[in-house]
């Protein structure tokens, strides 16, 4: 039978979800716990990859067994004991044997956080930018992205992919009273490292460095070189994973 899990995880202590050779991952902790709560190995099929020191606040995976080796309010208990402190289980519930975590996911949401005032208390999730922000021009960069579905620009060079497209859903920048200025972007899918680049081309923008239309040429590019320093891990956050009512309200 095949079962969903959702996890949250504080990231700055692993190198991404997936297991790497010596190399400590969220994925390897959770099947290190389930080793030991089912006394044999089950394998965890993550809804997609995040970076090292990325973090998630909503995470979806998947895995299967003929049988639980309890009920799944006493699983989800004593995983979570067995789990470190910076990962925590939020629930395991049933679903059809076709589910997939990675590929029926409809779409991602992220959130990247900013400060431009030196707070103490959020430095360790947010990438500190000294001189102040245009955000409304970054808002218009924003707009710029809905016109757009290769971002190869945005993408770490060597990666494998079948293609750079991405539909991007939504994008926006926030800022609160404290200082905390936060970038929320949907899209079906994303590209390694894309947010964090897209991120710091966009801080750019904001800084007067380039214009909207140099943003646009960025884009039509399709060189990396071309766009903005990737920011910091710390601030990201996957925040959502979208599926089918079905999947989830079996």
């Amino acid at each position: 039978m095949r079962y969903f899990i959702q996890l949250s995880y504080k990231g700055t202590n692993y190198h991404g979800w997936q297991i790497q050779p010596d190399q400590i991952s969220i994925q390897e902790e959770i099947e290190g716990a389930f080793l030991i709560a089912f006394q044999k190995k089950i394998e965890i099929v993550g809804c997609g990859r995040t970076d090292t020191g990325v973090h998630a606040k909503n995470y979806w995976a998947h895995f299967e067994t003929l049988q639980l080796p309890s009920s799944i309010e006493q699983l989800v208990f004593k995983l979570n004991n067995l789990l470190p402190k910076d990962i925590v289980v939020h629930q395991i519930k049933p679903v059809n044997d076709e589910a997939h975590a990675r590929f029926d996911a409809t779409f991602r949401r992220y959130i990247y956080q900013i400060t431009d005032v030196k707070n103490p208390f959020i430095l360790e999730f947010a990438h500190y930018v000294i001189k102040k922000l245009d955000i409304a021009k970054m808002n218009e960069a924003c707009k710029v992205l809905y016109s757009y579905e290769n971002f190869k620009s945005f993408s770490k060079v060597k990666t494998q992919v079948y293609t750079y497209n991405c539909k991007i859903m939504h994008a926006e920048w926030k800022k609160n009273k404290e200082g905390l200025i936060s970038f929320e972007i949907q899209a079906n899918r994303f590209l390694r490292n894309m947010v964090r680049a897209i991120v710091g081309t966009m801080i750019d923008v904001g800084l007067g460095k380039i214009s909207i239309n140099d943003f646009k040429q960025i884009i039509e590019s399709k060189n990396r070189s071309n766009a903005g320093t990737s920011v910091p891990a710390k601030g990201l956050f996957l925040v959502e994973i979208g599926y089918p009512n079905q999947i989830l309200n079996k």
